[in-house]
Parts: structure tokens; C-alpha cells; sequence
């Protein structure tokens, strides 16, 4: 089992996401062996983007622009808690090919993260037939780690 102070957070920029930032800096602020990932997952680019001459590497770097505002306010949140930026470290990735859930429990695993921290969206259950959702896929997944899911 991995270290649970090795955390994944999922961030998006959304009040939801801040609400999640403070809720892990008020728990694991000033404690020294925390380590913090912030992720920004993206979803692939609609297929009428390309209809308009843009590229992939467009998309990627419009995507890539946005995540590090996300990421600025996220280490400013987490700061204000006394968690040490040496401490942070971002990845930002397009879930190519699969879902948000899976994006995330790929990064988890290959990362070794002990605890995976998201948000849970309020939506219907009809919503959540249609579509699913992360949070939920994500602790059915939780095997070997910690989730943290914050609403």
C-alpha cells in the first residue's frame, strides 16, 4: 500500500476544486512529509474543433495555458495553509482515449500515490446513470489507497 502522504488532488479551477484545496490544506497543512500533486485532467478536443483548421498542438497548448492558472491559484490556496511549495508538483494531461476516472486512477498508480483527493459534483442520479461519475468510479476503484471526496 502507498504512502498516504503521498496525495493526488484533481483540480479544475472550479469553486468546487477551492473548497477541495482547502479542505486538504486544513487537514495536512504544516506537516512536513506531505507531498501534494495537483492534476488537471482535460477531455480530447471535440471533433468540430479540427472542422475549424485548428491542430491538436493547439488545443494542447490552449489547454496546457489554462492548467497553469489553475495551478497558480491551487498553490496559492494551498500556501495559505502552509503547505511549502517544494512540497507541490502539477501534472496536467488530456484523457486520451478514456475517462477522467481512469486518467486519474492511471496517474495514481503510476505515481504511487497513497491518497487520491476529488470533488463530487452535484448531480442527479439520472445524470450519473447517463454519464457516471469520477468520484464514484474512483472510490469503487480504491483498492490499495486512500479517496477523499469533498462536496
Amino acid at each position: 500500500m502507498a504512502d498516504w502522504y503521498k496525495i493526488l488532488v484533481a483540480v479544475d479551477g472550479s469553486s468546487l476544486s477551492e473548497r477541495v484545496l482547502n479542505y486538504v490544506g486544513e487537514v495536512v497543512g504544516g506537516i512536513d512529509k506531505v507531498e501534494i500533486c495537483l492534476l488537471h485532467v482535460y477531455p480530447e478536443p471535440p471533433p468540430y474543433y479540427f472542422t475549424e483548421k485548428h491542430t491538436l498542438q493547439e488545443y494542447r497548448e490552449e489547454k496546457e495555458t489554462a492548467a497553469r492558472q489553475i495551478f497558480s491559484e491551487s498553490r496559492k490556496i494551498l500556501a495559505g495553509h502552509n503547505v511549502a511549495d517544494a512540497k507541490m508538483s502539477t501534472i496536467c494531461l488530456m484523457a486520451t482515449g478514456k475517462t477522467f476516472s481512469k486518467t486519474i486512477l492511471q496517474v495514481r498508480k503510476e505515481g504511487d500515490f497513497g491518497t487520491v483527493v476529488l470533488g463530487k459534483r452535484g448531480i442527479s442520479k439520472a445524470e450519473e446513470f447517463l454519464f457516471g461519475s469520477v468520484s464514484n468510479a474512483v472510490v469503487r476503484e480504491s483498492n490499495d489507497f486512500t479517496v477523499w471526496v469533498v462536496s
